[in-house]
């Protein structure tokens, strides 16, 4: 591909060399730069990707797209900022894929992979062909990607989606994360709606506040990017996004909105509501359980509505989705008791788990859970707080310490419990913490493993160790 075609939808300030170059493949990572690459150059957090600009040279690179004049030869791009020109070219050299389909974007600190699935769901019963991109992985087509971030970094989000196109895919539902919004990587996409599932604390080692965290969310529902907003007015955040696109339409229990559930019941294996679907009734039942859950519900049932998908069909696709794997997932039924593995990481996510299992526990409600290591450290006392309020005993452990110590995190989340009055121990290693919890129950009671959720891994000193939640406790109690 020739150069120039790549800078077509390019906002460029200066060029030098020859726009007749021939581009083979793009690379932001000098080490991996093949012979006839674009690499591009930005600063990132560690490291300033120009500072290797003659190493890319060196190994082969045809041209870079840099902020500032560099003396390595080549063909040099001079841009305002690279990693929006990585998604505006990547998007290019994979021939505009997103045409193809209508992609949906949700954001949102929770709920936003099961939200995705919901959709995934919705839409195979409708007869759609529909491809998930998230936290869990990437599916389409009878093929699987296993996850590495939740939103992908420009250059494999679009080699994804040209290969979506071509098994025709008609619809994508993809989370987009804050940081995706922060580094531009959806730079270009337009999206046939945009939802937003809630904002609560997350992320804020690298935000700083909640101001800005905020803002981020924004972004998805600014300049263009959502051809339609689905917002939950139940949220602070959201109602400043509906005030802000004032033909949002809306979800919600609380506060006024054009759908909304009535005739809540919960249980242990799921929800049944009637929902009032732009003024249609209609009963629904979802097979995850809590009153968050309705939400997610209720925020794919708008969308898919408003995508032209029939009030019967979102019904039977939400009927026929029997779990999302670590969300509040039913994974054991033992000596009378029920054990869910759940990815709640954040005190909004911790406190809405708990506060639906409370109302279905008729023995002890356990909790067992971490927090990640070099990670916002403002939210572990505030976990720890949440968990006293809610659970009749804890066990705190150790989750993703990645470089930190466990203890010290394990001695932050504390602060928050201590003074309590509740039960808790601490012990450090999660699959000694999980064996204990687990021997600890008895018939009625239930307990929520938390934190990590669906991930097959541990994070420590930079390894990624094999672990899984749902396969450990399986493995405790015999399953495996």
């Amino acid at each position: 591909m020739k150069l120039a075609e790549l800078l077509d939808k390019l906002d460029y300030a200066e060029f030098y060399g020859d726009k007749d170059t021939e581009i083979s493949g793009l690379c932001t990572d000098s080490q991996k730069v093949r012979e006839g690459d674009l690499f591009f150059c930005y600063k990132g957090e560690k490291f300033d990707s120009h500072d290797f600009a003659e190493d890319a040279v060196k190994s082969g690179a045809a041209a870079i797209i840099c902020e500032r004049k560099l003396g390595c030869g080549g063909a040099q791009i001079i841009v305002k900022d690279g990693r929006s020109a990585v998604a505006v070219v990547a998007r290019a050299y994979y021939g505009y894929a997103d045409r193809n389909f209508k992609m949906v974007g949700v954001t949102g600190t929770n709920g936003k992979t099961t939200t995705t699935y919901m959709l995934e769901s919705i839409f195979s019963a409708a007869g759609k062909s529909a491809g998930v991109i998230g936290t869990l992985g990437i599916s389409y087509a009878d093929k699987f990607v296993s996850p590495d971030l939740t939103t992908p970094d420009p250059i494999f989000l679009h080699s994804i989606l040209a290969d979506m196109a071509e098994c025709g895919v008609e619809y994508v539902f993809m989370e987009v994360s804050a940081h995706a919004l922060h580094f531009n990587k959806i730079d270009g996409i337009k999206f046939e709606a945009g939802i937003f599932t809630n904002c609560t604390q997350d992320h804020l080692d690298f935000f700083g506040n909640m101001r800005d965290y905020s803002e981020c969310k924004k972004l998805l529902f600014k300049d263009g990017r959502c051809k339609n907003a689905v917002v939950n007015s139940d949220d602070k955040l959201g109602r400043q996004i509906i005030d802000m696109i004032p033909a949002a339409i809306s979800y919600g229990l609380k506060n006024p909105a054009d759908v909304f559930a009535i005739d809540i019941s919960e249980k242990i294996n799921g929800s049944s509501f009637v929902i009032n679907l732009f003024d249609e009734l209609y009963e629904m039942n979802v097979n995850v359980p809590a009153l968050h859950n309705v939400y997610n519900a209720m925020a794919a049932a708008a969308c898919a509505k408003l995508l032209g998908i029939s009030t019967e069909a979102i019904a039977k696709g939400l009927n026929s989705l029997k779990k999302v794997e670590g969300r509040l997932e039913h994974v054991a039924h033992y000596n009378g008791a029920d054990i869910f593995v759940d990815f709640a990481h954040t005190p909004d996510g911790l406190e809405k788990s708990l506060q639906a299992l409370k109302k279905l526990c008729r023995g002890k409600l356990y909790c067992l859970f971490g927090c990640g290591g070099n990670r916002d450290r403002t939210k572990r006392p505030l976990m720890g707080e949440v968990a006293s309020r809610y659970a009749d005993f804890s066990i705190i452990t150790s989750d993703n310490p990645r470089y930190e110590d466990p203890f010290d995190i394990i001695s932050e989340i504390e602060e928050g419990i201590k003074n309590s009055g509740k039960n808790y121990v601490t012990v450090t290693e999660r699959e000694t913490a999980t064996e204990y919890a687990v021997n600890l129950l008895e018939p009625d009671d239930i307990l929520l493993v938390a934190g990590k959720g669906g991930e097959y891994y541990q994070e420590i000193m930079g390894i990624k160790h094999s672990y899984n939640d749902k396969t450990v406790i399986q493995s405790i109690i015999g399953l495996q």
